[in-house]
């Protein structure tokens, strides 16, 4: 079962209205192409890595091994961003899926 954030839930308690909305856009995304849901978790997990967002890093770790995506494959995605971003931020982003695997 995901863990979801606390202040996600504050937030989705204060606004229900932007969070129905959000997760509606999220759901319609997800369903609008071709793509298996293992492939999107990854994809996912590499945005969140290359945009720098340690929640975001966090959250589809744990989503993408609620889809079935293997530790080795989650690593492997953050590792193929080492010649795009960096040593520093692809070992931050390591890091992050780390916290998840190894909680």
């Amino acid at each position: 079962m995901t863990k979801i954030p606390k202040r996600y839930m504050k937030f989705k308690e204060d606004y229900p209205e932007v969070i129905e909305a959000y997760e509606n856009m999220g759901n319609a995304v997800h369903s609008a192409g071709p793509l298996d849901e293992k492939t999107r978790a990854l994809i996912k997990l590499a945005l969140s890595t290359g945009a720098g967002l340690e929640g975001a890093v966090h959250s589809h770790t744990r989503k993408a091994l609620e889809k079935g995506v293997s530790k080795e494959e989650l690593r492997q995605v953050v590792l193929l961003a080492l010649p795009t971003i960096g040593l520093p931020k692809m070992m931050a982003a390591l890091s992050w899926v780390d916290d998840i695997i190894e909680d």
